[in-house]
């Protein structure tokens, strides 16, 4: 094993404010795009719903006229 101890691995040989730093702010980046993706998930179903509900009644009214 590289480290002898938990306390040697999270201190990371000193370099651990940017190890954990890299780590951080990848698991932020990771977390906004999944989120990012259901938010435009989202905003599509709706626009989608939205579109059929518009065509449905313009064929209503069609099949009415």
């Amino acid at each position: 094993m590289a480290f002898d101890s938990l306390a040697e691995f999270l201190a990371m040989g000193g370099h651990a404010p940017y190890v954990w730093s890299a780590w951080g702010v990848t698991a932020l980046l990771l977390l906004a795009i999944v989120w990012h993706a259901r938010a435009e998930q989202r905003q599509l179903l709706k626009g989608l719903k939205r579109r059929a509900r518009r065509e449905n009644r313009a064929r209503r009214v069609a099949n009415d006229a």
